[in-house]
């Protein structure tokens, strides 16, 4: 019990940590990176603080028991009995987890397998080796090899359009953004009761997605024709198969178009003020000691001498 608290409010902290400092980047600097280390960082600082930082709660055990105040250390001392419930819970998780991440990788590559049957060839669009399928994508799918899948519908549109939509599978292809996001994905099979973890994995989704986006307006220009593109995709891919990472997104459209077309200009005493609050966070989750329960057995009350 004590575990599961102290981890998520690590992952909570370095969370923090994680919007301060990007909110410190130029608009132009990398996002993924950041919450790639911190998804890492929350995996790995637990253990090392049990180990090397950590600090004993005492709960005593008397007889006639304490009252169920989690305030009182003795609580914790009664929660331990939940630890078997927990532990089956965590593998229950690890298993869910792992089935549906094997069921869908599956999926996919049958999908892919029966549009590369239809296609006798791999069809060459805009200089980029795609596989076109009915309705699958668009999307960069692929575990040790990334393709671009593209639906038939989006070899339709105008040139300009297409070329959009081509160049952002073409970079997630080239960036191996699909490993990334398979690997990160990994650490939620160790911690799959982390809510932080969850989320953090979702900034991670967001800041590739963002960084995808800023090297092709930054190649092909016009973010404005961008974004409108982005709300075209989203209506005509509303009831269709997704992956990720794919040209939507997975719903976070309205933060990616927000860091396109309006992009934040820190003030400069925020600029001075943020950095030394994030090493701030930084050193404090780092400090905050891992706690371990040791139990002591209170005083019982003397036994009359027997007559």
């Amino acid at each position: 019990m004590l575990c599961v608290l102290y981890v998520n409010v690590i992952g909570a902290s370095l969370g923090i940590l994680g919007l301060v400092s990007e909110k410190a980047l130029p608009s132009s600097w990398p996002r993924r990176w950041l919450w790639c280390a911190t998804i890492v960082l929350s995996v790995l600082v637990p253990p090392f603080a049990r180990v090397h930082n950590n600090t004993s709660v005492l709960a005593t055990f008397e007889d006639k028991g304490a009252a169920m105040n989690w305030l009182d250390p003795a609580w914790f001392l009664r929660a331990e009995s939940m630890n078997v419930w927990i532990q089956r819970l965590w593998v229950m998780g690890f298993l869910v987890l792992l089935v549906w991440g094997i069921m869908t990788m599956w999926r996919v590559s049958t999908l892919i397998r029966s549009a590369r049957c239809k296609s006798k060839e791999q069809a060459i669009v805009d200089g980029v080796p795609v596989i076109v399928t009915d309705s699958l994508g668009p999307a960069t799918a692929g575990l040790f090899r990334a393709r671009v899948v593209l639906p038939r519908w989006v070899l339709a549109l105008p040139d300009v359009q297409r070329r959009y939509v081509v160049r952002h599978e073409g970079e997630h292809a080239r960036a191996l953004d699909s490993q990334l996001l398979l690997v990160m994905s990994l650490c939620l099979l160790l911690l799959p009761w982390n809510v932080a973890l969850w989320w953090q994995l979702r900034r991670l989704r967001l800041a590739v997605e963002m960084d995808c986006d800023r090297r092709v307006v930054s190649a092909l220009g016009n973010p404005r024709a961008y974004g409108e593109l982005l709300f075209k995709v989203a209506e005509a891919s509303t009831r269709q198969s997704k992956l990720q990472p794919a040209f939507l997104g997975g719903g976070l459209l309205e933060e990616r178009l927000t860091a396109l077309l309006h992009p934040a200009r820190l003030p400069r005493l925020q600029m001075v003020l943020l950095p030394g609050i994030a090493i701030a966070i930084l050193l404090l989750t780092l400090r905050m000691p891992h706690p371990v329960l040791t139990m002591e057995h209170g005083p019982r009350p003397p036994h009359s001498a027997s007559r």
